[in-house]
């Protein structure tokens, strides 16, 4: 098997397909890999690293794609990426095809087999790609959300976690699935009141076991959601 790492083109995407330590598994299998040259740079990996772990470094994309079967990369291919591909490459990544029709169809020009990182199951049906990328997004959406409320950032100058002699800020999570409880147990944990909302009673009682006091739940509804979101200092969903 011959795998293919390009580098990253759509904006802000720093990330890389393959770390050397996945280079070395590929190879230890029997497997080549070669990589873009500067693949590795938004995440601080160099091509020697990869060198190392036994890649070859290729000058563009057209030299990785030319010389690969499987082409590994992290967010969805661009339209001029989509015209490199031919009927025998396999493309490992997230597409997410439902809001980007474009990239449907010149993914099916191409004739070449996609799978989509966030479709891949388990076998008790959980989303083992899609899943750290939730946890990701549910953290981040706290410290984000934290940032914007300073007052120098166009916020109201409210401090999550609060102060003595003041209330900490209303955090309302809309959603109680992997990105919701992680946006949750991230606000807790900055000392935030904390609401999660979701249409499951299961979900809520789960949440209620896993933090207790520390957390309010309440079963979704467009009223409901009206009230929270309002009365929030944060909304997250």
């Amino acid at each position: 098997m011959r795998v293919g790492v390009p580098r990253e083109v759509k904006v802000r995407e720093y990330r890389v397909g393959l770390v050397p330590a996945g280079v070395r598994e590929v190879v230890a299998a029997g497997g080549s890999v070669v990589v873009e040259a500067g693949a590795g740079a938004g995440v601080g990996i160099d091509d020697a690293e990869f060198e190392a772990a036994g890649a070859r470094i290729a000058p563009d994309a057209d030299a990785v794609f030319a010389e690969s079967d499987l082409i590994v990369k992290v967010k969805e291919p661009q339209l001029e990426e989509c015209r490199r591909l031919r009927p025998h490459h396999t493309l490992f990544a997230f597409l997410h095809l439902a809001a980007d029709p474009a990239q449907a169809r010149a993914l099916c020009a191409s004739g070449a087999t996609a799978i989509a990182f966030e479709t891949v199951t388990a076998p008790d049906g959980s989303l083992p790609l899609l899943t750290p990328m939730s946890e990701v997004a549910g953290r981040m959406s706290v410290q984000v959300g934290a940032h914007c409320l300073e007052k120098e950032n166009g916020g109201r100058g409210v401090l999550l976690g609060g102060v003595p002699g003041v209330e900490p800020a209303r955090v309302v999570v809309l959603g109680g699935g992997v990105a919701g409880t992680n946006a949750a147990e991230m606000a807790i944990g900055l000392g935030a009141h904390v609401t999660v909302v979701d249409l499951s009673l299961a979900r809520l009682r789960a949440l209620a076991a896993r933090f207790g006091a520390r957390i309010s739940t309440a079963r979704s509804s467009r009223e409901t959601v009206d009230a929270l979101v309002r009365g929030a200092d944060l909304a997250i969903g």
